[in-house]
């Protein structure tokens, strides 16, 4: 029998998706009314969404169920991928890795039959999710968000295209991690409980996913091409203190060490400390770190972890009822509405499950992790990254959805072949 805070919760978060998929409004209303733009532009931050209304659950929660009760739900949940995606979005974000990234972007560039510009383009829409699956996806997306805004999602490119390019970045991100087993978080909630490898990953789903993320980046690349200008802009407004190779090493053994210690957040949150004091006492070496972007994307992770909580109850039947092909579309569809990680962490728990099902649930939870900004914990890091380069500075949801379609349906033909 359903409970009233089941009810409260699901109210709620219907409530939060509504809300997610308005925020374009809100930010239209703060250019028309100025006394209260301010408010409206709290409420248009796509990041501050489910934050908010994570809140407003705690606070019903105490009301009904007591003040003891709404405490121990919030600690009893689980927040070490919110402080991950904080604290790997800083690092990645930071001059001396992101001048590296962009260097090996150019070599490459150089060597490919075509214009830079367009080879940096596809480099970053194909090779850099690709390398989610090393770095994982959240420092993936930051990367290639922050080397594909000056060129791609900028004021002068047509909006069509940059929702275009959103929905390639967004779905190559989803799935270009799962190379590997412990990049992508809905990949690495059933890793350990079913057994999978990366041998595994790469043969089963990793190898599909390659080829649709080169056809992706290909056909945006090529609608680009004409709006195109060369990535070398992104480097204006930079210090002239080139960055010394040592001070870019330190900062990449932090990055990689981050990695290493995803699941450890004592211990990643130790050494951001130990990284915030060496950009400190190197700050000629810096660019201002990203650090309110990458709050308010911990923030919104943090508030859908809470919400998201609450909807075990219906969205485990649904996912346990359905055969493999239903398996697939429903979680394709069901990733757009509440993160791909939390879906296949539902899925662990189904007792039964063939090998072909396991597949099918992720298959289509990482898929379709494109859709919209909640479908991928990366997706908040890229929107915050990216969302000036759109009209009024805010990232459309339908806009998202229909760019996302296109590279959606491409990898998940590639996934039920």
């Amino acid at each position: 029998m359903t409970t009233t805070m089941q009810t409260i919760g699901l109210v709620l978060f219907v409530l939060a998706l509504l809300h997610t998929f308005s925020t374009h409004f809100f930010e239209v209303l703060a250019h028309r009314s100025p006394r209260h733009a301010g408010l409206f532009h709290l409420l248009g931050e796509v990041e501050v969404v489910f934050g908010f209304w994570a809140f407003v659950l705690v606070g019903f929660m105490a009301f009904v169920d007591g003040g003891a009760a709404a405490v121990d739900y919030v600690e009893s949940r689980h927040y070490t991928e919110p402080l991950f995606v904080f604290v790997v979005m800083v690092v990645a974000a930071s001059r001396p890795v992101l001048e590296t990234a962009r260097a090996l972007v150019r070599l490459l560039a150089r060597l490919a039959p075509a214009r830079a510009e367009v080879a940096q383009t596809w480099l970053g829409l194909a090779l850099l999710p690709l390398a989610g699956s090393l770095i994982t996806e959240p420092a993936a997306m930051t990367l290639a968000a922050l080397m594909l805004a000056p060129s791609v999602f900028r004021p002068g490119m047509p909006e069509k295209w940059k929702y275009g390019a959103l929905g390639v970045l967004f779905v190559n991100v989803s799935i270009g991690g799962t190379l590997t087993a412990y990049a992508a978080p809905p990949v690495l909630m059933v890793a350990g409980p079913w057994g999978w490898d990366s041998m595994h990953m790469l043969t089963h789903i990793g190898w599909r996913a390659l080829v649709a993320v080169l056809l992706n980046a290909t056909v945006i690349t090529l609608l680009l091409r004409p709006h195109l200008r060369p990535l070398d802009v992104s480097v204006e407004g930079e210090s002239p203190v080139p960055v010394p190779p040592w001070v870019a090493l330190i900062h990449l053994g932090f990055l990689a060490a981050v990695v290493v210690l995803a699941h450890h957040p004592v211990l990643f949150l130790g050494l951001f400390l130990l990284f915030l004091g060496f950009t400190q006492a190197y700050q000629r070496y810096q660019d201002p770190l990203v650090l309110k972007e990458a709050l308010l994307v911990a923030f919104f992770l943090a508030g859908l972890v809470v919400l998201g909580g609450m909807q075990q109850w219906w969205l485990q039947p649904v996912v346990s009822s359905l055969d493999a092909t239903a398996l697939f579309f429903g979680a394709l569809g069901l990733t757009a509405i509440t993160d791909n990680a939390a879906l296949t962490y539902l899925g662990s728990l189904i007792t039964g499950l063939s090998e072909h099902e396991k597949y099918m649930l992720v298959a289509g939870a990482v898929g379709g992790g494109g859709l919209t900004v909640i479908a991928n914990a990366p997706n908040p890091a890229g929107a915050a990254l990216l969302r000036r380069g759109f009209a009024d500075e805010s990232i459309g949801a339908v806009g998202l959805l229909l760019g996302a379609l296109g590279p959606t349906c491409a990898a998940a033909l590639l996934f039920l072949l």
